[in-house]
């Protein structure tokens, strides 16, 4: 990854026009090629970026980067404060905390908590984008992808959308239908999740844990 912190402004041409004036900003360039512009402020979200795949040009005072859609982006540096490069390595990935990770835990052992006569077929099942909580059938047959959240925000309404896209390509497992757990869900990803045709379900952690599992154990 390529960190630069400079003065800078950015022109973006593309389905919309848009353009930062001049100020001090936060460049980053990742290993995938993604380059993302921040400010100071804004929480995680970047004011401007170009996701991979593109191609960057770099020179010492202008940054161009251009898209196989047209887009271009176009950083104009005036003045550089720091610039480093660092090699991450490979990510491990996301690890739930614990009570997520026991939410899926005790829903893959009884899914009907999230729907009567849903049935389990795979925890984690992968897709290209990362693997989704539960893959499941309902009693029709149809296939249903879980995604578990603690809290749901938007993020959680995006991320199972993705998996959707990918998982609705595969014909032994088209047509499937997405499903939202979590102990709460903000009225956002609720509103957001209702117009992607998303169900959303609210489960109580503490009853969930006081449910019998119809896993046979020794003990």
């Amino acid at each position: 990854m390529r960190i630069v912190v400079a003065d800078c402004s950015v022109e973006y041409e593309g389905r919309l026009n848009a353009y930062l004036p001049a100020a001090t900003r936060l460049i980053m360039v990742k290993a995938d090629g993604c380059v993302a512009v921040h400010a100071d402020g804004g929480a995680y979200k970047p004011l401007n970026w170009m996701n991979s795949p593109n191609h960057l040009v770099m020179e010492d005072d202008r940054w161009v980067v251009t898209n196989p859609k047209g887009e271009r982006l176009t950083i104009n540096i005036t003045a550089v404060h720091f610039d480093t490069e660092i090699a991450m390595g490979e990510d491990p990935g996301l690890q739930k905390d614990g009570v997520e990770s026991e939410l899926q835990r005790l829903l893959a052992e009884k899914p009907d908590q999230i729907e009567p006569g849903l049935s389990l077929v795979r925890r984690e099942y992968p897709t290209a984008v990362g693997p989704v909580d539960l893959l499941c059938r309902d009693e029709s047959g149809a296939t249903v992808a879980v995604e578990i959240k603690r809290h749901a925000e938007i993020d959680g309404v995006e991320q199972l959308t993705r998996y959707l896209k990918f998982l609705n390509r595969d014909e032994r497992l088209a047509p499937v239908r997405g499903v939202l757990v979590a102990q709460q869900i903000k009225p956002q990803a609720r509103t957001l999740a209702t117009d992607r045709g998303i169900d959303c379900v609210e489960i109580d952690y503490d009853l969930l844990k006081g449910v019998d599992s119809s896993i046979l154990r020794l003990f």
